[in-house]
């Protein structure tokens, strides 16, 4: 069975990337864990936070971002002395930040789907990549992403973080060509 290449360290990344690695997504639930699992991930190993994701699911209550806006500064500090977790301060804060923006945004567009779906018309965009090494880390539609996710109080959202959110949240097919999961994931036209 071909794969991208990039999965293929151990079991946990092959069971993320055959089963939820560039499946399009629609819950806003979904979405908010990609970004909380993205701003984690900001400088450092994806693989790093895809490790620790049970454990943030956990003490971040399932990623439920309307409990996750209410959690106050000393639910912060007490994350701070969690090893299990990245112990940034900034990232912390920003987690429960972008969950109040979220909310925000929800409200302004209905869903938070339908916001980020907006930036492609609600078409998913199918690369034809053969080889990893002609996927980008950052294009056009991630700087614009970003952009105007900071300018609607996004925070820890780079251009590069907001490509690797895309391709994983399925709004961007970047399964190489050979891969197995290239054609399972691609929304019917």
């Amino acid at each position: 069975m071909n794969r991208c290449s990039w999965c293929m360290k151990d079991e946990l990344y092959r069971t993320y990337h055959d089963t939820e690695w560039g499946v399009p997504v629609f819950d806003d639930r979904l979405f908010f864990e990609h970004l909380v699992m993205e701003v984690s991930q900001a400088g450092l190993s994806f693989y790093t936070i895809l490790q620790k994701r049970e454990h943030y699911r956990a003490v971040l209550d399932d990623f439920d971002y309307e409990k996750i806006a209410l959690y106050n500064p000393d639910y912060i500090e007490a994350l701070m002395q969690d090893d299990g977790l990245i112990r940034n301060r900034k990232k912390l804060e920003s987690i429960v930040h972008n969950a109040q923006i979220f909310m925000q945004i929800q409200k302004q567009h209905g869903s938070f789907s339908n916001y980020i779906w907006a930036f492609t018309e609600g078409q998913q965009i199918v690369n034809h990549y053969e080889t990893e090494k002609e996927i980008p880390a950052v294009t056009e539609l991630s700087t614009r992403v970003s952009k105007q996710m900071k300018k609607d109080g996004f925070k820890f959202i780079g251009p590069t973080s907001m490509y690797a959110f895309l391709q994983a949240t399925g709004i961007i097919n970047d399964h190489i060509v050979s891969c197995h999961r290239y054609h399972e994931v691609m929304l019917e036209k």
